[in-house]
This record gives C-alpha cells, structure tokens and sequence, in this order.
C-alpha cells in the first residue's frame, strides 16, 4: 500500500496547530515577523480544501494582489490545482461583489472606479464650483481634501474628529468641508463613478442591509484575511459582518508590524480579534524566526517588548551568529554617510552583492544627502517608493482615453483627454464632457474647436467613437491608442523613449484581459510600478544598493540593513509622538526596520544633525540624543562604534518623552 504522504511534513509545530484548529471558532494567527506567514496561510487554505471545503467558497483578502497570487501558487501546491477564484485585494473584491448587487443597491453595475490622482482633481472640480479657496483665508487644497475624506470614511470616524487629530488647521472650514463633500458624492452618483474608498463604503452598506448581506454572505463558507494588522475600521467590519460568529474566519498578521495608520489602519483592529465575534476566537502565536540571527532577534525582543499595545510574543531564531547589531554612533549626517557608504562596499569585497544590502529611512527625503554622494561615487542604487503607474502623467493620459470610452460621463476622463489637443483648453474641455454627458460621444464630432486643435480634434472624435461601439474588440484597442497618442508625449514630454517604455509595458499587461472594463478596474486597483518616472534598476548596471522607506520595506528583507537617523525627532518623528498610540506606532517602526535584516543590523546615530532657518550667526547643528527606543539598558544587545570626533560619552544619554436599498440617500447622510 502506498503511504500517505504528510503534506505539511514541513511545518513545524504551531504552524501546523494553525493550520489544522477547527474552522468553528474564529482563528487568529500572530505571525512574527520571519515566521513564515504567507506558508502557514496557504497551507491553512490547502487544509481546508483536503478536508472538503469548495475552493469557489473560499474568500481570501488580502492587501496587494501579488500576495494573492502567491498564496494561491503555494495552495495549488498542496492540493494539486485547486482553484480559488475569490482570492484578491479587499477593494477588488468589493468592486466584483457590488457589480453582482449593484441592482440591489441602487447603483449603475457599468460603474467606472477612479483612481486616487482622478478622485482628487473630480474634488477639485467641485471645489472651484463652489468658490471655495477664493476667500482671503486658507483653504485645503484638492490632495488635503481628499486626504480628510478618505480618512473620514475609512476610519468611520467623524469630521470633526478627524480634524481635531490629523488636520486641525482646517477646522475652521468643516461647515464649507461638509458641503463639499455632498456635492462630491452627488456628482459621483450622476456619472456613475466610485473612487477608491467607495468600494469599501459601498460594500460595508451592502453588509448592513439585510437583503444583500445575506446573499454575500450565503457564497462563502470561509473567509481568510492576510495582514489583518493592516485593516481600517470599514475593512475589519466588513469581515465581522461577513460572518457574525466567527465560524470559518481565519486571520493573519502581527500587532508588532501595524505600521499604517496614516492610511487609517488601526492596529485596534488585531488586538481586538479574539474577543470581536460572538464566538471567541483560538489564538496561535508563530515565534520562530526563521530570517535573522540570534543576536538580531534578541535586540528586536527587546526593542518590541516595551510596547504597552500588543500580543504577547517571543521570537526565536536558531541561525547563532557572534556578530552583534551594531549601533554606530557618528558625528553628523556627512559621516553618517561615509560610514554607511564605507560598511556598503566592504560588504561587497565580503562577497555581499550591493542588492543584497538596503539602507532603510523615515522618510523619503531623509536619504538626500546619501543619494547625492552616491551619485558622486558612481555607486548604482534603486529608491523604493516611487510612482506608481497611475500617478505618471502620460500613463494617466493613455488610460483617460480608454475612460472616458467606457463610461461617456466620467467627468476626469473627459477632461483630461479632451486637452490631449493642441489648443484645446479648459473651456473647450469643458464643453465636450458636458456634450459626451448629456448625449453620447457622438456628438464630439459636432463642436467646433479653436483653430490650433482643429485638425487633431476630428481623429481624437473618430478614435473615440469607435472604442465606445458595442461589440468593438478588445484586442488591439491600446495599441490603436498608443498609436494616436505617441505624436502627443514626443511633444508634452521629456524624456519620451522611456515614458514609451511604460506604455508598452501597460500594453502587454493589457494583452492578458478579454475585456476593456476587467483591464480598467484592475490596473486602478492594483497598478504596476512605473519604468519611466522613478529610479529603477540602472540599466547599464549588474548590481545596485537599495535605498527605501521603512514603510516600503514592509515584507522584504536583505542580508544587510542599515538604519539612518536612529535619533529623536526621526525615530520617533517629531509629528509621532502626540499620542500613545503615534508613539506607539513609531516603535514599531523601528522593530519593522530592524526585523528585515537577515545577517548584518547597522543603527545609525548622528549626534548633530543640520537644522534649517537658524539665525546665520547661530550653530546650525543641534544635538541630537539618540531614540528613546534604545534606552541605555538595552545597549547590551549591541556593539557600539563611532565614527567622527564625537566622544562617545556625549551621546550615550537618551532623553525621555513622554428591496432596492437606498445607499445613496446614506452616503448623503453622511453629510
């Protein structure tokens, strides 16, 4: 007889204790960082299929849809080729879910989503509609005001509230807010367009009408949530009304990593998972790390273990090194770089490729001084947390064709690509969205534009009525207009051959769609990275440094990681350190920023640090003490150097501081 073989043979213990608890009780898996989540979730999924459950039943949600995929390809593993057609984003799940219902709903199901850069100038529209900004005081501009809108829906918090916490410089202007924000959700109901926190909104009103929640509900046995340290308030409700009492809910993810509350993530969220559901929930905690070495773990241990908000967890790694984190204590920010820049290449000769390594930050700007010098020594790098494609100009000019084709009413769309035209301004513009609103895109052809757009404006019309005709193949529309649009980005835009580059690429994406409307929806909803506008892999180069943002860095991990500015003021920020939880927040920061090292750990302290506007006979280099995350009893789990002709006696002080349901008449309410 043949022997059965074990499918999870390589799991070890807890692993297979969450991958094996009864779905009858909500589940939640800690998953320390290095523990192997995305394994121990995917194995969970393939349990459930060899235990019976119809992989179509499965719900999996996650936050980007390439850790999807890879949970599902890890799934298939297991069970040969099950397939899970609902595993994806929350928002794209919402997005199919509410075409299902939008009858239901009282929403168009031909819906056009708008993406952040579109939502954003739609806002504007309606801002200038209103006069607002004219006065002689300040008011928020487009970027500020959507900022406030989405946080106020996707944290359900009040306006006012909002205000008073992130942006109490505008509290003046909540009456005018308020009134801006109706008009924004009636123009979006009247062109049949959602923006981006809509399809949260929308579908967190579905789960509250009685009806519709019951017929979402009745296509899931169960529901796996990735990341659940990630979710906003709309997001975690959504999963407690898609299953009231837990039954069948698994979710996954670490208190420690909860980084994201300026996108209106509530670490809240996952501390209060277990009692949330009207069954409790069984909680399993992964503890071994399987990244970093023991001495890495143990400071990480120390540095997480003084939070006041979290699931209790020790890490273990079995990887024992001699080498201790480094804490490199160095004059200013110039050595702090030639410090860096010095450990980087002899890593290097060591034998540690330059992509292998990655010097991490707060913020983006605060890796200034590095990528000049950098540049100066000719060492390659790549900065993560560029443009997304979306938010490059002639990506957005492509696709705002492609727009306003599948929905004639899309103000943005419109707008935008009627001024493709030489000589077609605002107005004009203006004038063609009100036609292409009120009768069809038809009825372009009969404007009569200025005299410098007449030529184009006739093949722009003709191009755009072909599109919109029914029946009209997919294949070959993006080419058709790249291919009208190329003569624009020669003339618009610098460098044009690597901005084509990206078009290209958006052209083979879309080659993988049967329909215009799914290729939409998806490049809004999770869009590639751009080739064209920000600093990728250099071409001419075989290995390159990596610089990023510790939030980008979040998942990823090298064998060398250096940590800039270990310092007040940066970790913590200056902007972090208001409340409880942003200071709580910031120390996990560092505890993410320490975690993605495999081999080598280098914090970073400059004892001064330059400080703009200071009087010009005065000292611009403050004193700068190092992070209250490493008090002087934590130094123990770290070897200490210095660089520059500071004593180290000068910095070793840390300071202390302290029927048809009507969601729209809801949404109005809102309001």
């Amino acid at each position: 007889m043949t022997p059965v073989l074990d499918p999870h043979a390589s799991l070890n213990g807890p692993q297979r204790t969450a991958v094996t608890s009864s779905s009858a009780d909500p589940l939640l898996i800690i998953a320390g960082a290095g523990t192997g989540k995305t394994t121990t979730l995917a194995h969970r999924i393939a349990q459930l299929v060899l235990d019976g459950a119809d992989p179509r039943r499965i719900l999996l949600l996650t936050f980007s849809r390439r850790a999807a995929q890879e949970m599902i390809r890890r799934a298939q593993r297991v069970t040969r080729g099950a397939d899970l057609p609902w595993a994806g984003t929350f928002h794209a799940v919402g997005s199919r879910l509410l075409r299902l219902h939008a009858l239901a709903l009282g929403l168009d199901p031909a819906f056009t989503v708008l993406d952040r850069g579109d939502a954003a100038d739609l806002l504007d529209l309606v801002r200038a509609e209103r006069g607002l900004g004219k006065g002689d005081r300040r008011f928020p501009r487009k970027d500020t005001c959507l900022g406030i809108y989405s946080r106020t829906v996707n944290a359900r918090r009040p306006l006012e509230a909002v205000l008073d916490e992130a942006y109490p410089w505008c509290r003046e202007h909540v009456v005018a807010l308020r009134g801006l924000y109706a008009a924004y959700v009636e123009i979006k109901l009247a062109r049949h367009v959602l923006d981006y926190d809509d399809l949260l909104l929308w579908w967190w009103h579905a789960m509250a009408a009685d009806d519709v929640a019951a017929g979402i509900r009745a296509r899931f046995d169960h529901v796996l949530v990735d990341e659940y340290q990630d979710t906003n308030a709309l997001q975690a409700e959504i999963v407690l009304a898609l299953s009231p009492t837990g039954r069948g809910v698994t979710a996954v993810g670490d208190d420690a990593q909860a980084i994201y509350s300026f996108r209106a993530a509530s670490v809240h969220n996952i501390l209060a998972f277990s009692s949330a559901f009207t069954r409790p929930a069984t909680v399993v905690a992964l503890e071994d790390n399987y990244r970093s070495t023991v001495p890495i773990v143990a400071a990480a241990n120390a540095v997480i273990e003084r939070a006041s908000q979290r699931h209790a967890k020790t890490l273990r790694s079995s990887r024992p090194s001699e080498e201790r984190p480094i804490l490199a204590v160095v004059e200013d920010e110039t050595c702090e770089v030639d410090y860096v820049i010095e450990r980087v290449l002899a890593y290097r000769e060591a034998g540690v490729l330059l992509r292998d390594q990655a010097v991490l930050v707060r913020a983006a700007h605060h890796s200034d001084l590095l990528e000049l010098e950098l540049g100066r020594r000719r060492i390659p790098f790549v900065k993560y947390g560029g443009l997304k494609f979306l938010e490059a100009a002639h990506v957005k000019d492509l696709l705002g064709i492609l727009r306003w084709a599948e929905n004639p009413s899309d103000p943005i769309a419109g707008f935008r690509t009627a001024q493709l035209v030489t000589g077609i301004g605002p107005a004009f513009a203006r004038r063609a969205v009100d036609a292409a609103t009120t009768g069809s895109l038809t009825a372009l052809a009969a404007l009569k534009p200025p005299p410098a757009g007449r030529l184009a404006w006739p093949e722009l019309c003709a191009l755009l009525v072909e599109l919109a005709t029914p029946g009209v193949p997919w294949a070959g529309q993006l080419e058709r207009v790249r291919k009208f649009y190329e003569p624009i980005l020669a003339e618009r835009y610098d460098g044009a051959q690597a901005r084509l580059g990206d078009l290209q690429q958006l052209e083979a994406i879309a080659a993988t769609y049967v329909a215009r409307a799914a290729f939409l929806e998806d490049v809004t909803l999770d869009p590639p990275s751009a080739t064209g506008d920000h600093a990728g892999p250099p071409a001419l180069d075989e290995d390159w440094l990596v610089l990023s943002t510790i939030h980008s860095a979040k998942g990823q991990e090298w064998r060398a990681v250096f940590v800039l500015d270990v310092i007040d003021g940066r970790i913590p920020s200056d902007l972090g350190v208001g409340t409880t939880d942003q200071l709580e927040e910031e120390r996990r920061l560092l505890y993410v920023a320490m975690t993605r090292a495999k081999d080598h750990l280098h914090l970073v302290q400059p004892v001064r640090m330059y400080v703009e506007n200071q009087h010009r006979f005065g000292d611009r280099h403050v004193f700068a003490p190092r992070s209250r995350f490493l008090p002087d009893d934590l130094l123990e789990c770290f070897e200490r150097v210095s660089r520059g002709r500071a004593p180290a006696a000068a910095h070793d002080k840390s300071e202390a501081r302290g029927p048809v349901i009507d969601v729209a008449a809801r949404l109005r309410a809102m309001w």
